[in-house]
């Protein structure tokens, strides 16, 4: 008997059988979902319900969480330490940025995986895996799209004796089930095929790797509910036209979150990079106007990024403000605090700000080497060799950071002797009267 599926609004609820692009009910454009029919509803199916009793907390015996290792220290240093058993882990990033071939080399370092191509033909994936040096006999690849069958599948291994120690599925944009009719990449497809397989990974104790896709604003194309069902959120990000990839955990409920794990695009593939030292700076005995260097935690590891600025005369009624891999919004506050503070006249130059490497830097600590990198362009007088840590105030003082002894254990071993923070300057007029006379 098939099932029947109707279009039910996200904001009021309202149901019909028909789509339609606009709720009857509420007026609410794009919100009618097409959703599965429960086969019991109302008075009856709730008497039907069996309710379990509830457990005290305390008498919950805590169990120790079964990794598997992934054998690549980065993608494991994300996850917190490796794939649970059951574990459902979403991977999104851009086009091309390297998430199949992240996949295909974790596949073959496990021994057994099952690979569900969507996107790709089996001919392609073969291309890949030659190109990579993959030559593991333990990957089986599916190319398939049918949500219900890849489920009879999985299903299958619960008779078996043997299982794949992690299934992937390239990508969830792809699935369709034939209960709905809506096509591949609806709300209500990916939802509905998201829940399967989850569903069925689950019970069968299986790791599931959901590769899902990027819209233009730089979110997980489908609907938010997607990010809730999953345990795992990792975004891979990074210039394509560099070499250098960021592996970052949004969301982890078996491991930390914001932690990060650094990646190098090379011939052979994705190479885990452990030590960062010479990414994100320039060479540091070379001293050029506009360069300030700080420190920034990306989780639980220290990173020395280098921001560079140049500031030019502007030649437009409005001056330009440019800014790569800092958000524009907190450069525009920091210009404003110089401009108030110390009385530069950024107003009449154009301002371009980059980070090297393609880092991108989402912490206020970066505020001080931010505003120094400014100063230092406009002065056209370089900064000594010095890691920078601060956030900035509106008033032009200098607010302490986290972690900061861990900040500057990074800059000492990294060879950095002068260490600029709150501890020791109060303001950044009395930093620049130190160090960018």
């Amino acid at each position: 008997m098939a099932k029947k599926s109707k279009y039910v609004c996200q904001q009021c609820g309202y149901s019909q059988t028909g789509w339609s692009g606009k709720c009857p009910e509420c007026g609410s454009w794009g919100t009618m979902v097409e959703t599965l029919e429960s086969p019991t509803v109302g008075k009856k199916s709730r008497n039907r319900t069996q309710i379990k009793d509830p457990v005290k907390l305390s008498s919950v015996k805590a169990q120790d969480t079964q990794r598997i290792n992934t054998k690549i220290s980065e993608l494991d240093r994300v996850l917190g330490g490796g794939l649970v058993l059951g574990q459902v882990v979403l991977l999104a990033g851009e086009p091309g940025i390297g998430k199949s071939t992240l996949l295909l080399q974790l596949s073959d370092n496990l021994a057994g995986a099952l690979y569900v191509s969507g996107e790709e033909s089996v001919g392609q994936i073969k291309i890949r895996a030659d190109r990579l040096g993959v030559q593991s006999g333990n990957i089986d690849i599916l190319e398939e799209t049918n949500t219900d069958a890849i489920v009879g599948l999985i299903n299958s291994y619960s008779s078996k004796k043997v299982r794949p120690n992690v299934i992937i599925i390239d990508s969830i944009q792809t699935m369709s089930t034939l209960d709905l009719s809506g096509m591949a990449g609806s709300v209500g497809q990916v939802r509905e095929s998201a829940f399967r397989l989850i569903q069925t990974t689950k019970a069968l104790g299986i790791p599931l790797i959901l590769v899902g896709h990027a819209t233009k604003e730089g979110t997980v194309a489908g609907p938010a509910t997607l990010a809730h069902m999953v345990d795992t959120v990792c975004w891979f990000e990074g210039d394509k036209e560099l070499l250098v990839r960021t592996l970052r955990s949004v969301k982890n409920r078996f491991g930390p979150t914001d932690e990060i794990g650094l990646f190098k695009m090379e011939e052979k593939g994705l190479i885990s990079i452990e030590e960062s030292e010479k990414l994100f700076v320039t060479d540091s005995n070379k001293k050029v106007a506009g360069s300030a260097v700080t420190c920034v935690m990306e989780g639980t590891r220290p990173v020395l990024v280098e921001i560079q600025s140049l500031v030019v005369p502007t030649h437009t009624a409005y001056p330009r403000r440019i800014a790569q891999g800092i958000d524009s919004k907190r450069l525009e506050v920091i210009l404003a605090v110089i401009m108030q503070r110390l009385h530069l006249p950024f107003w009449e130059k154009d301002v371009y700000l980059n980070v090297v490497g393609g880092f991108n830097v989402k912490e206020p600590a970066a505020d001080l080497a931010v505003a120094l990198s400014l100063i230092s362009s406009f002065k056209e007088k370089a900064m000594p060799k010095a890691v920078c840590v601060g956030e900035l105030d509106l008033s032009g003082g200098l607010r302490p950071v986290f972690a900061a002894a861990k900040r500057k254990k990074q800059a000492n071993r990294q060879g950095y002797k002068t260490y600029i923070s709150s501890e020791d300057f109060d303001t950044l007029t009395s930093v620049v009267k130190q160090f960018v006379k």
